[in-house]
């Protein structure tokens, strides 16, 4: 029998060594019979070591006399663990920390590393001051420690947004979102489905910037409940459901989301449209769009047929026949790192400039697709200029045909003031969303 400090560790070793993302290797563990207490704090240590990864190891560096290379990987995710509760955790004692450490280190080390962790952790809890960090960051390596961000990462925003920008930006990204539901107004709308979760003791907040969004403060179990199960809402950010709001899908129009799984922008704007038209939803793999058709099913969705599709080859039987064209486009991800961490540990630097031709690519072809006075949305749930921007710059020269049109969003609301412009860009330091960007272009 596991506890929890033990999952936690064998979590971030299939994150470190398998390459597996953080919320699919606890999926795997969410059978194991914990409390829900305990099923927190392990959340709480897998994400909180992750967030602040390359910090605890500089601290490792520090105090220990084994070079980092050497010290076996599931000793060393003892020692993060151990680490993450002494310097970020008021509530579980020092003591009580390093003990749990011990256990754990007897379990998967030998004799030698008892004693190793053990010294380490209480030589670390001694002399704090020495070991964690107080004073305000003032370059790019010291951000980059600090906040435990790649260093080409934060140079790239420090050259695209400026220091404090940045610095405002790597903090939030090492908090903690709360959870948004979309409503799935086919089936029920806002104030009847809060109604019907608040008996859950759910604690609960409209959304500001969609009409379909409720944000969730306890999201435990939510996906048990019967309103999930019958399709009453789905799981999806306010920042992505706002390119429903700024698409302005209509009934009969023909949509195409050329980049769609797992969904939830196609399942959106079907919404929208109250189930009438068509919205065509590709993705590469059959696995995704089984996904995507599942999501249909359980939310009472008919308008969408799923193709398996390479968004990277026009498709000559659509030319010129698209109300609304969608590319959320593949992208480095940079905007989700509240909620996917180990992002910034899978990217490196050469990746993005593969991506920028890619997203090139998959923009030119669907411009295509669009009919005169059609609209292309492109989106990322990223932050960079290259990928973001500057894409949609350099696409409008290549088609002059397109021009970007300002963007009106319900009851007035004014997020940036590239609105007027035809583009908005959200932070989650400001916006409380992921990071994310949006265009809309009109075909003239």
């Amino acid at each position: 029998m596991f506890n929890t400090r033990e999952v936690a560790i064998r979590v971030l070793s299939e994150v470190q060594d398998k390459g597996k993302f953080s919320n699919k290797a606890l999926q795997e563990y969410s059978q194991i019979d914990m409390s829900l207490e305990d099923k927190r704090l392990l959340r709480e240590l897998v994400y909180g070591v992750l967030e602040n990864r390359m910090y605890i190891d500089n601290i490792i560096k520090s105090a220990s006399n084994v070079r980092m290379k050497k010290i076996h990987p599931m000793i060393l995710q003892i020692l993060r663990v151990g680490i993450y509760q002494i310097g970020f955790m008021d509530r579980i004692p020092a003591h009580a920390a390093i003990d749990e450490s011990v256990k754990l280190a007897k379990k998967y080390g030998h004799k030698g590393t008892i004693g190793y962790v053990n010294g380490v952790l209480r030589k670390i809890d001694r002399e704090r001051e020495k070991f964690f960090l107080t004073e305000i960051p003032k370059n790019m390596e010291e951000l980059s420690v600090r906040y435990s961000h790649p260093g080409f990462l934060v140079d790239l925003w420090i050259k695209q947004f400026g220091f404090e920008f940045t610095k405002e930006l790597l903090k939030a990204n090492n908090t903690r979102p709360l959870l948004n539901i979309r409503v799935n107004t086919l089936k029920i709308d806002r104030e009847n489905l809060l109604d019907k979760l608040g008996k859950y003791d759910l604690q609960l907040i409209r959304g500001e910037l969609s009409r379909d969004c409720i944000k969730v403060l306890n999201p435990e179990n939510i996906t048990d409940s019967k309103e999930f199960k019958e399709g009453f809402f789905t799981i999806q950010d306010e920042s992505s459901m706002l390119v429903t709001e700024i698409s302005e899908p209509k009934e009969k129009d023909l949509i195409l989301d050329v980049c769609s799984a797992p969904g939830g922008k196609a399942t959106h704007m079907a919404q929208r449209m109250n189930d009438k038209g068509k919205i065509i939803a590709r993705d590469l793999y059959t696995q995704k769009i089984k996904l995507i058709m599942e999501n249909c099913k359980r939310l009472g969705i008919n308008i969408i047929e799923g193709q398996v599709y390479d968004a990277g080859i026009f498709d000559e039987s659509l030319r010129d026949k698209v109300d609304v064209c969608l590319v959320d486009a593949p992208c480095s991800g940079f905007g989700l790192l509240r909620r996917k961490p180990d992002i910034k540990f899978n990217r490196k630097s050469e990746d993005l400039e593969t991506l920028v031709e890619i997203q090139s690519q998959i923009l030119s072809n669907s411009a295509g697709y669009v009919k005169s006075g059609g609209k292309l949305i492109y989106s990322t749930c990223t932050l960079n200029k290259n990928e973001n921007l500057d894409q949609v710059q350099n696409f409008l020269i290549r088609n002059p045909e397109f021009m970007l049109t300002p963007i009106e969003l319900p009851r007035d609301i004014v997020l940036s003031e590239t609105q007027k412009y035809g583009y908005i860009e959200l932070y989650p330091h400001i916006h409380g969303t992921d990071g994310f960007f949006i265009a809309k272009m009109t075909r003239k």
